[in-house]
């Protein structure tokens, strides 16, 4: 085997230094916008390679960003986003939220139906409406499953880190909205899955799909069991070693079998047991990925921009936003009021799962990867998840005002922000 040479790995070590330089300072000006950092990362990372052309030029951009060193930004970049998550899926293991069920039944009925409906619609349009530009070269079935993921999905990681910064964590509100959250996402992954397989070559390939995530998923949770008898604290750094290695072979199968690797993160992430022990391992993972995650934001907009110039089509874009938010923000206050809750608790649940954030771009580009989703599309939507994540801050601390000049008392009830 090949050793990469020394000049490669400089030039590859800069690259990536650079990446996260820049992708540190568009977090400090997310931060000073008042908006989630992730929003900064995202930005940052899309535009990296269009800024570089328009700088440099094309010629400048093959010197600056060698084939070779695009590749190893792309292998970084999913390795990043593989161990990154873990800890996600970690977070999607349920603990006693001390909720009623009826009040999480009716909520995740509202978050999910709803959005996967609109999406389902929205992809109709394209298919009946949008010309070969929107609706690309992929299986209908396909295209349709997508867009229902791409609307009914909600940032867990982003969404926990909003509860915190506005002290709703420990509210009915903040609990309510993360155990919906954890549920819909946990159904999204498996649905992504599943449109992934359908995409390759029909239900032959959908078959083959739900079978392999059919076992994954009953291996992650036998391995859990397995795993909860046994303490890793002796050898932490050992096990967070092996945990690493798992992910990233598990991912890497799971794209042989034609499915997506994050899948197969997904899958290590569910089959790790709950327990402080376990999450500080899980933490030490995780927390290597998420330093990465800014290569993969790079890598997709190398992959979007540099390849072609999709458009920005605003009959596309507007719809895209109004459906997200109907159906998450509508959709969420409709089902918690169904389920018993009060109009303030109803109405910040509504707004925490219209939060779309680095989920929703992870999701989307697993789906222009499988060529799924066309450039334009797959544009039009990080539009989206961008808008949608954005609006999140602002309407929590609109829904604080209302509440406060309406009904006093009210905002602790509600959990609004604090």
């Amino acid at each position: 085997m090949r050793l990469p040479e020394p000049g490669f790995l400089l030039h590859l070590a800069a690259a990536v230094a650079v990446v996260l330089l820049f992708a540190h300072l568009a977090r400090a000006l997310a931060k000073l916008l008042r908006q989630p950092p992730v929003i900064g990362e995202i930005l940052a990372g899309l535009v990296t390679g269009p800024v570089i052309i328009a700088i440099a030029g094309r010629s400048g951009f093959d010197v600056v960003l060698p084939g070779s060193v695009s590749d190893g930004l792309r292998v970084a970049g999913q390795a990043g986003l593989a161990l990154y998550l873990v800890g996600v899926a970690h977070h999607l293991q349920l603990g006693r939220s001390g909720l009623p069920k009826r009040a999480v039944g009716w909520t995740v009925g509202g978050a999910l139906l709803p959005p996967l409906l609109l999406g389902a619609a929205l992809g109709g349009w394209l298919l009946l409406a949008g010309g070969p530009e929107l609706r690309g070269g992929s299986s209908p079935l396909a295209l349709v499953l997508m867009m229902a993921v791409a609307l009914s999905v909600t940032a867990v990681p982003v969404l926990a880190r909003i509860l915190t910064e506005h002290s709703l964590a420990d509210t009915r509100a903040g609990r309510l909205s993360m155990t919906t959250a954890v549920i819909i996402d946990g159904i999204s992954w498996l649905m992504l899955g599943l449109a992934i397989g359908v995409a390759g070559n029909g239900l032959a390939d959908a078959g083959i799909a739900l079978a392999v995530l059919a076992a994954g998923l009953g291996l992650a949770l036998l391995s859990r069991r397995l795993l909860g008898t046994w303490t890793p604290a002796r050898f932490p750094r050992t096990t967070a070693l092996f945990l690493a290695g798992i992910a990233l072979a598990t991912a890497t199968t799971l794209e042989h079998w034609g499915l997506t690797g994050v899948i197969g993160a997904v899958l290590v992430g569910l089959a790790i047991p709950g327990g402080d022990a376990w999450a500080a391992i899980v933490h030490r993972v995780s927390r290597v990925g998420r330093a990465l995650v800014p290569v993969f934001f790079v890598v997709a907009g190398i992959d979007v921009f540099t390849r072609s110039t999709p458009a920005l089509h605003a009959e596309l874009i507007v719809p895209a936003v109004v459906l997200a938010v109907a159906g998450k923000l509508g959709g969420g206050l409709l089902g918690a009021r169904l389920g018993g809750e009060s109009k303030p608790v109803a109405t910040t649940v509504g707004v925490l799962l219209n939060t779309r954030g680095l989920t929703e771009l992870v999701v989307l580009q697993a789906g222009y990867s499988a060529g799924i989703l066309s450039p334009a599309v797959f544009l039009a939507l990080v539009v989206m998840a961008l808008v949608t994540t954005a609006m999140t801050g602002p309407m929590l601390l609109l829904v604080r005002r209302r509440e406060l000049l309406g009904a006093p008392g009210s905002v602790a009830a509600g959990g609004v922000v604090q």
